[in-house]
């Protein structure tokens, strides 16, 4: 939906007085996040993952296989400001059951590693990904400048989305 301004939102009553433009920046995101999670879970597929795979499984596996280090439930969702642990959880038990990962206690804690199969699938994504976004991407923007300085901005209305989050719970 336009309003007035030409800027594009799905609400035109939240794109009132200074708010325009963080609604137009807020229904960007929406579109984007619901595009991201389609590509991903698509390409996740192609490179072998399972059908049953959802877009936090791949993120978690992901996530698992960053550096090579084993992490805990809690690693991961502090990474990505999850507070609902249990769904985390629920990926994990998932991709352990696919043969993705491989959970190992130490003491108290359960670490999760990558598995050698969890390898190939997160490699084979990130050739695809290399194959069907980055190189449709080279050449529409300035990769380096803009990107970084979009990241950076979502970044920090993150932590501004979260700080209101806990403003409007103690209203």
């Amino acid at each position: 939906m336009q309003t007035k301004n030409n800027i594009i939102v799905s609400a035109e009553h939240l794109a009132q007085g200074k708010g325009a433009s963080l609604s137009e920046i807020e229904y960007s995101i929406i579109i984007a996040s619901h595009s991201m999670q389609s590509w991903v879970v698509r390409c996740m597929i192609s490179a072998g993952g399972p059908d049953k795979m959802t877009y936090l499984d791949a993120l978690v596996l992901h996530n698992v296989y960053h550096r090579e280090r084993s992490k805990r439930l809690a690693d991961i969702c502090f990474t990505y400001n999850i507070s609902d642990t249990h769904t985390v959880s629920y990926s994990l038990r998932k991709l352990s059951k696919f043969g993705l990962i491989n959970p190992e206690k130490r003491g108290k804690e359960t670490y999760y590693g990558i598995s050698f199969e969890g390898k190939n699938v997160c490699n084979k994504y990130a050739e695809i990904r290399q194959q069907c976004l980055v190189e449709a991407l080279e050449g529409t923007i300035d990769t380096n400048i803009n990107m970084h300085e979009s990241a950076r901005l979502l970044r920090t209305l993150s932590g501004l989305y979260d700080q209101a989050g806990r403003a409007a719970s103690s209203l």
